[in-house]
């Protein structure tokens, strides 16, 4: 087996698709061949892949996870909702997570080298042995890692996955149904931020310039002073919050109050201290264009 180059990996790899590893395996086999190193991968069914890598991942499992107090939530997006019920995607997508909550790796191609929870090989190596058996663009699309107390919880069999991370001077087991209440306002209602603080100074001067041409296309508001539609504007910005921040969110439970005082009720109630300092949501496929096929047409193409 003779020595290859970097750039000879990364040649072989935007040609055929194919992960880093399995290049370089396959360029070493092939003493430095291109061309018979293609022969190589595609011997093994992974060159294939090269194909498949165009189509669109916009299905798939979106996982939330804790162990002790390291936790993770996790995407990886497949082509069908078929494929995305193989047991063997969801165990993979499992030992995925659980080697960030491990590895901490600082994004997703340093996780791909890192080796998979549970295996010898990485977790790019994991990825080719599904592909190879299931045929579908398998892409890890994000992650988030926290660590402290954590309450996870998943929506729709992994089609949203939320973390709340919480601070307080509770034991975690008193303290979980509070994060989980938490954690269901987050699912349902997608608020932006966390509090009014978290909020970009640039967020509010784009919503303002919203509500002021919205204001300037409304007949009866448009001939008022300038100094009234800012504080029409100002009085708006408090609905901003109330929509947008979680703490200020109306609690799904009792709408009554918002889910800051609901959390801070729950604390009295408790005899301690509670405070959610963070949070996220991943929702499947979110933000990826999904593309309508046409099968016949799909088939046909095949065929010729």
């Amino acid at each position: 087996m003779g020595k290859v180059s970097v750039q000879e990996i990364k040649d072989l790899m935007k040609s055929t698709g194919v992960g880093m590893m399995d290049c370089k395996k396959a360029l070493e086999a092939a003493d430095g061949d291109a061309k018979q190193a293609v022969v190589i991968l595609r011997e093994k069914g992974l060159a294939t892949q090269a194909k498949k890598s165009s189509r669109v991942s916009a299905e798939g499992i979106v996982t939330s996870v804790v162990e002790g107090n390291v936790g993770a939530v996790l995407e990886v997006n497949i082509e069908t909702d078929f494929a995305a019920n193989n047991e063997e995607f969801k165990e993979f997508v499992a030992n995925v997570a659980k080697t960030v909550i491990e590895k901490d790796p600082k994004d997703v191609d340093a996780l791909k080298a890192e080796k998979i929870s549970g295996g010898d090989k990485s977790v790019e190596e994991a990825l080719q042995d599904i592909f190879i058996k299931i045929r579908e663009n398998i892409v890890i699309r994000r992650f988030k890692r926290f660590e402290g107390v954590l309450v996870p919880y998943v929506h729709g069999g992994g089609s949203i996955g939320v973390m709340v991370k919480l601070d307080t001077d509770l034991p975690a087991d008193k303290v979980f149904e509070v994060g989980k209440d938490c954690a269901l306002q987050v699912a349902a209602m997608n608020p932006s931020y966390l509090d009014r603080t978290s909020v970009p100074d640039s967020a509010l001067e784009e919503e303002k310039k919203i509500m002021l041409a919205q204001m300037a296309e409304d007949p009866k508001m448009a001939n008022k002073p300038e100094q009234v539609k800012v504080k029409i504007v100002d009085g708006k910005i408090g609905k901003f919050y109330s929509e947008n921040c979680l703490l200020e969110q109306a609690f799904v439970k009792d709408d009554k109050v918002s889910v800051g005082k609901y959390v801070e009720s729950a604390a009295k109630e408790l005899g301690g201290s509670i405070k959610v300092v963070d949070f996220v949501r991943f929702e499947r496929g979110e933000g990826i264009e999904k593309k309508e096929d046409n099968f016949a047409d799909e088939v046909a193409s095949m065929i010729k």
